[in-house]
């Protein structure tokens, strides 16, 4: 037995399936660095901070309306933090309305009013925002599907009116599955809305309930036969894994729902218990997840209760990656897969591909707007934000620079999420003079290649991740391929 407790939870695996070729490559000595970074961060690598600290937002803001003075469909979207209650997992700026239905409707109404608020002093400091095209615009939370019908209608028409939506632009709105019941479904379609979301996050109501969720699996599943009723062109699910109590036999048949009801996307998430803030894989709120808590996690399992080791949770990837990958879905960006004929994601290609990467604008508690020089965030704390807008000034809470050194390196990065094969004329066309296989990569290239996560062809100009190499870009990216560390503005 290994005194690594990182290690000994890679290796204690579910001996009824195979083993991952990550968990294999995880154990090899050189690559211990990568497993360090797996082993409580979340599996994601869909946000890119910037490396000079300190930046002024009202510089970010002037960067921001720079680039939008040409740009191509940018992605927009608003964030509704009301929910009807807090998940266990989830560390997301949230607000939790509860009551009569009047005291909600009041509630709701005031985000809804604070958002148009929020969003009029974006239009006023950001001018080139109002003409810049909107390429998919989502409506994001939270549970921004709780809002009563009268308060979507407001929302969705006043962004309409005011941004520069056009006859491509896509609308999207998620929510929990037990409120976007038939009628609000209805809704959606009427006023333009062509997408659904739902955190389905499992189809194991012993999970769910654990999970602190307050749907039942059936209640998903019914989500998907109405949105399809409606005749929505993309409906979207969340899952989960490495969830408490979760096996890989409920991951396995969660695979299954998905395969037999057919929505048009699924997202795959690891359970993430590190703080977003320490790694800005994700924004989190002023509250911690009941999860996060160690009293509360060692309370659980005194109860019996059991969190899967490392190594299921990569058998339970592999059972989702491959059961999805073999049913011909393709993923584009990590973890994000679409039916066949049905991907990318939109919102997704617009900030990650290596031929777009345009601007995205966060309106609402806790949003994350960035450009190609910088990027900024958005107040986390309700009542700093709230008192912010009501005083007419916009919410932003901090904000980030790339040197000219890390702007290359995110262009690289975020191509690199997308697990498409990196492309060297794509490269020197964004950043004359330069080459994707600069001395510094190639050096990081040679590593990767040489312990099986990568394969180059400078002949060709592409970089291409592995099937290996794909599992782990997360750690890949966060780990060897950052550029100069953080610097702090003179």
């Amino acid at each position: 037995m290994t005194a690594d407790p990182a290690l000994a939870s890679l290796l204690t695996l579910d001996p009824a399936a195979p083993v991952p070729d990550a968990v294999h490559a995880l154990a090899a000595p050189e690559n211990r660095h990568l497993l360090a970074y797996v082993r409580e961060d979340p599996f994601g690598a869909h946000v890119f901070p910037g490396n000079i600290d300190g930046y002024d937002p009202e510089r970010f803001l002037d960067d921001l309306d720079g680039q939008l003075r040409t740009t191509p469909p940018i992605h927009l979207w608003a964030y509704i933090p009301t929910c009807s209650y807090r998940c266990r997992f989830c560390q997301y700026p949230v607000v939790i309305v509860k009551g009569t239905q009047e005291t909600v409707a009041r509630r709701a109404a005031q985000w809804v009013d604070w958002n148009i608020r929020e969003a009029k002093l974006w239009l006023r400091r950001v001018p080139h925002l109002a003409t810049a095209p909107v390429g998919e615009f989502n409506v994001f939370g939270g549970t921004p599907s709780l809002l009563p019908a009268d308060e979507i209608r407001r929302l969705l028409d006043f962004y309409r009116e005011n941004f520069a939506f056009g006859p491509d632009t896509t609308v999207r709105l998620e929510g929990d599955p037990t409120t976007l019941t038939p009628q609000k479904l209805e809704l959606l379609a009427e006023l333009g809305c062509t997408k659904v979301s739902s955190g389905v996050q499992s189809f194991d109501d012993h999970v769910l309930r654990l999970s602190g969720r307050e749907h039942t699996g059936a209640a998903c599943i019914e989500f998907i036969r109405q949105a399809k009723a409606t005749g929505f062109d993309w409906i979207s699910v969340d899952l989960m894994y490495g969830l408490l109590d979760q096996t890989l036999g409920s991951v396995r048949r969660d695979l299954d729902t998905v395969l037999e009801h057919g929505p048009t996307a699924v997202v795959c998430t690891k359970l993430h218990l590190r703080d977003y803030s320490d790694t800005r894989t994700g924004v989190s709120g002023v509250q911690p997840a009941a999860w996060q808590l160690p009293e509360y996690r060692a309370r659980l399992e005194s109860r019996g209760h059991r969190w899967p080791t490392l190594g299921e949770q990569y058998q339970m990837r592999e059972i989702l990656t491959g059961g999805l990958r073999e049913a011909g879905w393709t993923e584009q960006p990590t973890m994000y897969f679409a039916r066949p004929g049905a991907g990318p994601e939109k919102w997704k290609s617009i900030m990650a591909d290596q031929d777009q990467q345009q601007p995205e604008v966060a309106i609402g508690l806790g949003g994350s707007s960035s450009c190609r020089r910088s990027e900024g965030m958005t107040n986390v704390d309700w009542q700093q934000y709230s008192t912010a807008v009501e005083a007419g000034r916009l919410p932003l809470g901090s904000a980030t620079a790339f040197t000219e050194q890390a702007q290359e390196t995110r262009a690289v990065n975020m191509a690199l999420s997308t697990l498409q094969p990196l492309r060297e004329e794509l490269h020197r066309h964004r950043f004359p003079g330069s080459s994707l296989f600069s001395p510094q990569r190639r050096e990081a290239f040679n590593s990767l290649c040489s312990r099986g996560l990568l394969k180059t062809d400078e002949n060709a100009g592409t970089v291409t991740l592995t099937a290996v190499g794909e599992t782990l870009v997360e750690a890949i990216i966060n780990t060897e391929l950052m550029a100069e560390g953080p610097q702090q503005e003179l």
